[in-house]
Formats: C-alpha cells, structure tokens, sequence
C-alpha cells in the first residue's frame, strides 16, 4: 500500500545507496563529520539541480522553508549554507565521480538495445569535448587564457541512449586530443570524433587495441591511393579508397593502411573527407556514423541548458568538480528512472514535471501519468526531440 511519501524520496529509492556508501567509505567521506554527512550533502546537491536553484543561497533557503519534510525524505543533518559550502570545498568530489559510473554501468544495460539511427551491433561512441567559462578572478586554477578562465568537459557519449560512458573534467588548456592518453579504447567499438582527434600515433594505439575510429581528414592530409572501391554516386558518395600516409612522421605514426571515404551533403552543399580503420562497413553506413556525432553537441548544449553548471555555487576546485559529478549524476539517475518506470515522456519533461513537484506526496508514476504531451507549446516541443530518448 501507498505510504504517502515524497516524490523526493521515491526517486532517490532508485538510487543504489549500498554503492553510494561504498563510494563514501572509499574516500573517507564521513570522516570526522558530526550532523551533516555526504547522504545529506547528495540530498542538498540534487535538489538544486532538480529544481533549478541558481546558488547557494537560494538553495538553503529553499530548503529552511522546506525544513519540516527533509527528514521525510532521509536528510538527517541541519542545512546551512556554511555547512553545505564547507562540504563541496572539503569533501572529495571523486565520491560523487564514482556514483556516476556506477548509475552510468545501470544505465547501460537498460539503454543497451536502443536504436540511435544506424544498425549496427557495435557499440558506438561519440568522443568530444565543451568548454565551460568561468571568471579567473574568482577561479584562479583554472587559467585558459591570459584573462580567461575555464574548465573542459570531455565526454565520451553512448549514443545507445545519449549515456555518457566516460567523462573527464580538465583546465580549459588541455587540447582534446590529450584525452586519448586517458580513454581505454573498447575492443569491437567504434569511436567518433572530429578532426581535433586526428593524431595519428594515438589513433594507430586504438587500432592496435582492436577499436574502430571515424573521423575527418585535414585540410593537409597528404596519402598515396592503393585501390578504389566501386561506389553509388546518387547516394552523395564521391570515393572509398584504400590509402597509406605519405607524410614524413604520419607514415611512421601510422605504418598500416587507412580507408579514406569523400561524401558530398546535398543539403549543406558541403564535402566531408573520412578516415577510419573499419573496412567491412559500407562507406555511406561511415557518414551515417559521423553524422550520429552529431549527438554530443545535443548533449553539450542539452546539460548546459537544463543543468546548474554554468552558476557554480563554490569557486574552489573541489566544489566545481562536486558540482559538474552531481549534475551528472542527477542526469543519469532520471535517465534510469525513466527506463525502469517505462516513463514515455522525454528527459526534458520529466525533469519539469519533477522540479514543481518534489514535495508531493503522490507515486512518482502517478506524478507523471497526469502529464499530457499535448498541453505543450511548438516551442517546447522542438526543443524535447533533443533528448527524447
């Protein structure tokens, strides 16, 4: 029988909280701490994300008002915006990095028969990178530019899903393609990415480790033709060859062959050059897959818009880093939320309907069955087909 809880609460039951623990206890994360622990610092956390509070102070008071249901939903501590501070600045935000893949592995699996445009039984990746400002002033360790201050978040996005499976958050100087030496290429799957990525040692590493990568050539992209494939020019393809590097250090950075495939877009009336080391797959099924990255974007611009990580609450590292790992978190618990609740709504909308009504006490399918898809204006709607997963 319905115990008449929060819509808070219910939400956060599908949170793993034996792992959560895990995570704290990894990191000492209740160490010495009397009234307000990491659970609590989580509640707080999601909250403001859920809710669209712009800072710090807005959440705790927010929350005062709130004060006689939080226990309802298993905060315990006292809220104050000092203590919440003091916890994004000390408490180490490679708890809330590791929650992440722990949602992100769930995430996975109940994500893993989507389609994303393209048949294929690969797993597929979409690899890059966003820039996110910040005011040098009062984030001094993130230097990007002589005035100009800013952290990277580099992402690696299933499109099975729009997951990201891997996240790293840099200073705004690390160039994309450093972020090779990080990933650990999965045998079988096929990596996107643009031509910011185009290194040929680290893409000749991929292929070493049985991985398949797409991108686009150079404007300088210097090869020699070792055989042309036949293809159908009505379908915007222009060549499918087989090339070896010519270049005086590329040749040695990648000594194996390389399939080298020009597609013309009629719309865009534009001419794409692809690299990739996948010759089994039809040279238009190539430029579907690079068109699929098209989806990072979306998500870049998706969290930027509908998540609190421009508006930092903190200014230290830890509380940027708590911060951006929180918003992702949120994001893929709702994304999970929605698969195992068979919700049919988008993302966007479940995260509207859940930030007017957090403190209600009605089931959380319930919550979203009153829904009507149809209420909503044109403009909304093109914005939900961004994420309507």
């Amino acid at each position: 029988m319905y115990d008449g809880r929060f819509v808070f609460a219910q939400l956060m039951d599908f949170l793993p909280r034996h792992q959560f623990n895990k995570c704290v206890r990894r990191y000492q994360g209740n160490r010495r701490v009397r009234s307000f622990s990491c659970y609590d610092q989580w509640l707080c956390m999601s909250f403001a994300q859920l809710t669209y509070r712009e800072s710090l102070r807005d959440t705790v008071a927010c929350l005062t008002v709130l004060k006689p249901k939080l226990f309802h939903i298993g905060m315990r501590g006292t809220v104050s915006r000092s203590t919440l501070a003091d916890a994004n600045e000390k408490r180490d935000w490679r708890i809330y990095a590791d929650l992440a893949q722990v949602l992100i592995i769930e995430a996975r699996d109940l994500y893993a028969n989507e389609d994303f445009g393209v048949e294929l039984d690969n797993t597929v990746y979409a690899l890059d990178a966003s820039t996110i400002d910040l005011c040098l002033s009062l984030f001094p360790w993130a230097r990007f530019r002589k005035s100009k201050g800013a952290v990277k978040l580099h992402t690696l996005l299933n499109l099975r899903g729009n997951i990201p499976e891997f996240i790293h958050i840099s200073d705004g100087k690390l160039h994309d393609v450093n972020v090779l030496d990080i990933l650990i290429p999965e045998a079988g799957s096929i990596y996107v990415m643009d031509r910011a990525y185009v290194d040929f040692a680290r893409l000749f590493a991929m292929h070493q480790a049985m991985a398949f990568f797409v991108t686009r050539a150079k404007s300088n992209f210097k090869c020699r033709r070792r055989y042309s494939r036949p293809i159908d020019k009505r379908t915007g393809l222009r060549c499918d060859q087989t090339v070896v590097l010519t270049g005086i250090r590329s040749r040695n950075d990648y000594p194996e062959p390389m399939r080298r495939i020009v597609y013309y877009d009629e719309e865009t009336e534009k001419r794409f050059v692809f690299l990739t080391n996948n010759f089994v797959l039809p040279a238009l099924t190539i430029a579907q897959l690079y068109k699929s990255r098209w989806q990072v974007e979306l998500f870049f611009k998706w969290i930027k818009q509908h998540l609190r990580i421009k508006a930092f609450y903190g200014t230290s590292e830890n509380a940027v880093k708590t911060q951006i790992w929180s918003a992702i978190c949120v994001y893929v618990l709702v994304a999970v939320v929605k698969k195992k609740l068979g919700l049919e709504q988008s993302l966007y909308t479940i995260l509207q309907i859940l930030s007017v009504s957090l403190f209600e006490k009605t089931l959380i399918l319930q919550a979203f069955s009153k829904h009507d898809d149809n209420t909503e204006n044109g403009d909304s709607c093109n914005q939900l087909e961004l994420f309507n997963f």
